[in-house]
């Protein structure tokens, strides 16, 4: 792919750089804006470091991706006009937030419009992981089912369980309260601080981390990445775990130990795993953890719904457009 100007120009007072093929709703919100000059790098794959510091050069604006590094070098290619990044992901740790603020450039995001599929996809992992799902599929093609039997491919059920939230904002609350009707006995949640009013739905009570890992059946990641969550489940977090406990993370990979979670799930110390996020992405495929049949793992597709990533899409080109214009944003992060 090559990178072009898609539509020609109006003066370049509002040029702007888009690093990858993005929904048609969102490309459309910016092509039909006047005096917006769009370039874009037109893939499914993310842009090289070269093209994108090539691509970013002399913009005002930028729409990224969370694959998409934006630090210091990123920013001095694209010089002082840079007045705004839209990225199209309710996380952003992959922007250099210091070096943004520095150069008072303004940060849209997406939130609350992932919130639905983000939750719906964590909960789907949890009964895959939990339901022994994926290993239950396999003997069926393998013809390793032979007959029904008693003890065969038995898993664990959320009816009287307990369930630990790492993280309990937008998402965290929507997983808590899809997995309310399966008959969960007890929300126990940790973070940064509690939060009553958000707790009160689920009567969820807030505890120290050591105490969710001991205490919980099912724990779900659902925090930011942050220098404090960074390989917060590690060695001593898993071997506080049940043995009988089920891990979900579908947050950031990097929250994750992986070599002390893959040590847990390979010698018993928790039942089994569930990832929709890892470190790297992707994870190479003769990664050790893809060899156990007690992990299941996606490919971060916890927003990868036609509509939700539509919306992304178009929320991520009105923060922009609205960045440029000097307008309040409908999502800005403030710095």
């Amino acid at each position: 792919p090559v990178c072009t100007g898609l539509f020609r120009a109006v003066g370049a007072a509002m040029s702007v750089f888009v690093t990858r093929r993005i929904p048609a709703e969102g490309l459309r919100v910016l092509s039909q804006a006047s005096g917006c000059q769009v370039q874009q790098w037109d893939s499914d794959e993310p842009v090289p470091r070269a093209e994108l510091l090539a691509g970013v050069a002399g913009t005002r604006g930028l729409l990224c991706l969370l694959s998409d590094r934006i630090d210091r070098e990123v920013l001095e290619a694209a010089g002082p006009g840079l007045k705004v990044i839209s990225t199209l992901s309710v996380g952003f740790d992959h922007l250099a937030l210091d070096e943004i603020k520095k150069r008072g450039i303004r940060v849209g995001y997406t939130p609350d419009v992932l919130t639905d599929a983000t939750a719906e996809l964590s909960v789907a992992l949890l009964l895959s992981a939990c339901r022994r799902l994926p290993e239950a599929a396999e003997q069926v093609k393998s013809g390793g089912w032979t007959t029904w039997k008693p003890l065969w491919m038995c898993g664990y059920g959320l009816s009287d369980s307990t369930v630990g939230i790492i993280g309990l904002g937008r998402i965290g609350q929507a997983v808590a309260r899809r997995l309310k009707p399966f008959g969960v006995r007890k929300f126990l949640y940790t973070g940064s601080g509690p939060k009553p009013e958000s707790a009160a739905e689920f009567g969820a009570e807030f505890v120290p981390l050591t105490r969710l890992a001991e205490e919980s059946d099912f724990v779900m990641v659902t925090c930011a990445l942050t220098p404090a969550t960074q390989g917060m489940c590690n060695k001593d977090f898993f071997g506080r775990m049940k043995k009988t406990a089920v891990f979900i993370n579908t947050s950031r990979g990097a929250v994750v130990n992986q070599e002390d979670l893959y040590e847990a799930l390979a010698h018993g110390q928790i039942a089994a795993a569930g990832l929709d996020v890892t470190t790297p992405e992707p994870l190479p495929t003769d990664h050790p953890l893809l060899s156990l049949k007690n992990c299941v793992i996606l490919p971060h597709i916890g927003s990868a719904t036609y509509a939700t990533r539509s919306t992304m899409a178009v929320l991520a080109a009105n923060n922009l457009l609205a960045g440029l214009r000097g307008e309040p944003m409908a999502h800005e992060l403030k710095l």
